[in-house]
């Protein structure tokens, strides 16, 4: 997905609204959102999807423990997405909610156009059944004392009609698509995840559930005593969201080839490892069946673990970014998830780590940004020198190369890196050309115009480069150093640095002597709800 492309469709899973947002949730919204604002700086027309899976017999069960309605429960948590998201500068465009009439409509034109296709047949059916993972598990797939394979909940024998959609007759065409497009899953780890899964048979699937035992879901259109398998009715969230479609409209003209004025398909798709086979697998052979075209790429990240142990609610190890944020800033927890984390791998969260990106931010990118400001203000009474300001302009070009490979690569984390390493070079610039002993010298004046503008054009681009991931902090830089704006990274390569009036401010970072209490605070104790 190249940064130059007209377009950019980018969206995160919609999260199941049975539980608060933890740090899992947190980590896939910055990482969507730090692409999305890197390709509005390339100048592409941006679609960032986010929002809450609302449907399913965890959502039933969880309000009925609540002693509130399944709607209202959405409601609640909804809010409560849309909170977070807001408290961390997430510029989504579109928050969708599987509650809403139009996304209803659209999920009853699909899977009426599979049947209509001759995709969908019914038929009885009996296995183990996961309440928590809300599907049907093989004698083969689950564990020795009988608990699904994915979390080790108990299972319960099911026996009840169902209607089933044909996914093994689409199976040679997937792996026909995954091998002529060997970068449609990345990483390739996780490609190669997907190729073994497909080695063996693809069963059909179950899309539908009686509402005899589930009520809360979207009635199927050809048979209202089911309504939709809850991931069938999640995945079409990307193509409600989309506007390929007219609410309303009858059945077969829904619009879903009319994609002249739709966003779909999705140049990319962010997700987690637990959810790769649903969309990896699932989503495509729906999308063959329905005729539509598949997303143009799939991002399949790692989980955050505390030690070797992956966060859960009911082990006592979910880390609460809300309580980082409180006490860090909404940027120092966005700088900690997409710097630590490289991208397809697991991550751990530990106090000591996160301090230790903190203090990158501080004594690095922060006491640049102060020392160079301050210099400015009090050499040259705060205005940036003109002249020469080309001290650092080979380190600049080297990290923009690089920093715009990583970002076209997914390696948003390798991105961040090639930023941070440029503010440290710039603060062994100051060592090296010692602006203080320049300022001494009459002799060594122009020598002090080039070092001051040298940095504060450095700081122009730092902050270009460093928007994606912390859109307040760079804001506030751009604005002391006397912009507008943060500007795009063709407007940054253009300034000069000199004639700007800046402003020192307080410290972009501080600290106190609280930080490491806060860190460690913030994995919280076990709790009853979990979210997908």
């Amino acid at each position: 997905m190249s940064p130059r492309a007209h377009r950019a469709y980018l969206t995160t899973p919609i999260y199941y609204a049975s539980g608060e947002p933890h740090i899992g949730h947190a980590y896939t919204t910055f990482l969507a959102d730090a692409l999305a604002r890197y390709h509005r700086q390339a100048g592409a027309d941006v679609r960032f999807l986010t929002g809450t899976d609302e449907h399913g017999q965890k959502i039933q069960e969880e309000a009925s423990r609540r002693q509130l309605s399944p709607q209202a429960l959405c409601d609640q948590m909804a809010g409560r997405f849309q909170e977070a998201w807001k408290e961390f500068d997430i510029s989504y465009d579109r928050f969708i909610r599987t509650t809403e009439e139009e996304h209803k409509a659209v999920v009853r034109a699909f899977v009426q156009r599979l049947k209509d296709r001759g995709h969908i047949y019914a038929s009885e059916y009996e296995g183990w059944y996961s309440v928590h993972e809300e599907r049907f598990f093989t004698e083969k797939e689950l564990g020795p004392d009988r608990t699904d394979p994915v979390a080790g909940r108990p299972v319960e024998r099911i026996r009840e009609k169902n209607w089933f959609f044909r996914m093994s007759a689409f199976q040679e065409d997937l792996i026909r698509h995954i091998r002529e497009n060997p970068d449609w899953i990345y990483p390739e780890m996780r490609r190669n995840e997907v190729m073994g899964f497909l080695q063996k048979p693809l069963e059909d699937l179950s899309i539908s559930r009686p509402r005899s035992r589930l009520e809360w879901g979207i009635p199927l259109p050809f048979d209202e005593d089911h309504v939709t398998y809850v991931w069938v009715d999640a995945l079409i969230n990307y193509l409600t969201a989309s506007q390929a479609i007219r609410p309303g409209a009858p059945a077969g003209e829904q619009g879903f080839e009319d994609t002249s004025a739709s966003w779909w398909p999705a140049d990319l798709h962010l997700i987690g490892k637990d959810i790769l086979t649903t969309h990896a697998v699932y989503w495509p052979t729906l999308l063959l069946g329905a005729g539509l075209p598949l997303p143009k790429r799939i991002l399949s990240h790692g989980w955050w673990v505390v030690g070797d142990t992956k966060m859960s609610k009911s082990l006592g190890n979910v880390v609460d970014p809300m309580a980082l944020r409180d006490e860090f800033g909404s940027d120092a927890v966005r700088w900690y998830l997409l710097r630590e984390m490289p991208t397809g791998q697991d991550a751990s969260y530990t106090p000591e780590r996160f301090l230790t990106r903190y203090e990158e931010l501080a004594n690095v990118l922060g006491n640049l940004a102060s020392r160079a400001i301050s210099m400015i203000d009090k050499y040259r009474d705060g205005i940036t020198p003109e002249g020469p300001a080309s001290g650092l302009d080979a380190d600049i070009e080297t990290t923009l190369s690089a920093y715009q490979d990583a970002m076209e690569g997914l390696k948003v984390n390798e991105a961040l890196s090639a930023a941070m390493e440029l503010a440290r070079t710039a603060n062994g610039y100051v060592e090296e050309r010692e602006p203080w002993a320049q300022a001494r010298d009459p002799e060594r004046q122009s020598g002090l115009d080039e070092t001051l503008g040298t940095l504060a054009r450095t700081l122009v681009i730092l902050s270009a480069l460093l928007l994606p991931a912390m859109p307040d902090r760079m804001t506030e830089l751009a604005r002391r150093l006397g912009l507008p704006g943060v500007p795009t990274l063709e407007e940054a390569k253009g300034i000069s640095g000199g004639g700007l009036s800046v402003d020192k401010g307080a410290p972009l970072f501080p600290r106190n002597d609280n930080m490491g209490e806060a860190a460690s605070a913030a994995v919280l104790g076990p709790g009853p709800a979990e979210v997908r």
